[in-house]
């Protein structure tokens, strides 16, 4: 298997400038995100405050961002990283069955900004989940609920309903949706995950349905659950100002270590990040 000097995972400006400073370096490295970059970025109507780009709207500077990688030959894996584990002189990243490995990983993934359900934190690993395919399997003619809050959230579900006896679909997007026939979509509001040792009811906002697994499937994770044993610190990765945080070789930087949240600021931190991780890397060898 491939190993990768550098992983970065997030393309919002502090991971597109990790991946920058990595190619520059001639780092052998991997970006995972999405090709639209950023929600907060294309959404953005006006940005004042990005150095040499003033008055510019967020899809002007998403276009800027696209042509700055693709003049340096930088690709986006649009693959979803379910969960990083450190093995000691590399990263394992798992991409549903598919597993990716790195040297180094640099955490860009921005800021989740919806709370846990209550009862989630508690069931996790205990009939909670956040990646369906992977744990499909144990699910094999028992009833499952999916919160999706995505269009990939509908593809895993319609891959578990081969499996399961039953699947539940609490739609959280708006749009059409693209699931089969044999799930049966709640258009209602998850309010608790709640059971006794293991997971037994979403109770939503307006009824209660019976499951036996509930798999909870957004854009992104929150850190210390796609990183065992990552410190936080008010909610955010806990960093040094080398933007190193307590697992060695793995670094972050954006709004996922904590405010203001500002693109220019996110874009610094990926650069001192990517920076770090090349004098690791050369300290490895």
């Amino acid at each position: 298997m491939e190993r990768f000097d550098i992983a970065i995972i997030g393309t919002g400006p502090a991971g597109l400038e990790a991946a920058i400073n990595g190619k520059i370096r001639n780092k052998n490295i991997i970006l995972f995100g999405n090709s639209d970059f950023s929600n907060k970025l294309i959404k953005a109507p006006k940005i004042n405050n990005y150095l040499g780009f003033n008055d510019i709207s967020g899809i002007e500077l998403k276009e800027k961002f696209q042509q700055h990688i693709e003049a340096m030959d930088i690709k986006i894996n649009n693959e979803r990283i379910n969960a990083v584990y450190a093995m000691g002189d590399y990263f394992a990243l798992m991409v549903n069955e598919k597993t990716y490995e790195a040297k180094t990983v640099i955490l860009a993934i921005g800021m989740e900004a919806a709370k846990p359900l209550k009862g989630e934190e508690e069931f996790l690993g205990r009939g909670v989940g956040y990646c369906a395919t992977c744990d499909a399997p144990l699910y094999k003619g028992k009833v499952v609920t999916i919160i999706g809050y995505n269009k990939e959230a509908e593809e895993e579900a319609n891959f578990v309903s081969e499996l399961a006896s039953k699947v539940y679909y609490i739609k959280m997007d708006k749009g059409d949706s693209s699931l089969n026939e044999n799930i049966k979509v709640i258009n209602d509001k998850p309010v608790e995950i709640s059971g006794e040792s293991e997971v037994k009811s979403v109770v939503m906002k307006n009824g209660t349905i019976e499951t036996d697994g509930v798999f909870i499937l957004k854009d992104s994770i929150a850190p210390n659950h796609l990183v065992p044993g990552l410190e936080l610190e008010d909610g955010h990765i806990k960093v040094n100002r080398a933007m190193e945080t307590n697992i060695e070789g793995l670094y972050a930087a954006g709004d996922c270590i904590g405010k203001p949240y500002q693109y220019i600021k996110a874009a610094g931190e990926g650069q001192v990040a990517s920076l770090k991780a090349v004098e690791y890397l050369s300290k490895t060898k």
